[in-house]
């Protein structure tokens, strides 16, 4: 796939590496959605380490898969340290926060 920036039509069909798709840059947090659909989306993130989401709530279930790299997930103020091949739920109406404890890459699914 190389650099390219590709649509969801592009990786219909054929297998892809999901680590791939979203690329680490030095102090960002990079983010592709793969899918959006009424009833969710799915998105790959890259974070460099250090960098995180501010605790915030969601009115739907999230899971995060961890694809490389670890962070810590923190749920209704319980901390949760993932790393590659953990997945974890947060659950909707709960707030929850993430860092990257180092380059962190995830999948989100959002179902609503």
């Amino acid at each position: 796939m190389g650099g390219d920036a590709k649509t969801e039509g592009d990786l219909i069909g054929r297998p892809v590496r999901l680590a791939d798709l979203a690329a680490w840059q030095t102090n960002s947090i990079v983010s592709r959605e793969i899918i959006k659909r009424a009833a969710g989306t799915v998105t790959v993130f890259a974070f460099d380490a250090g960098e995180g989401l501010s605790e915030h709530t969601a009115p739907f279930d999230a899971m995060v898969y961890a694809l490389e790299g670890g962070a810590e997930i923190m749920i209704s103020g319980a901390r949760h340290a993932v790393k590659e091949g953990d997945m974890i739920i947060m659950p909707a109406g709960k707030p929850h926060a993430l860092k990257a404890v180092e380059r962190f890459k995830m999948l989100l699914v959002l179902i609503k």
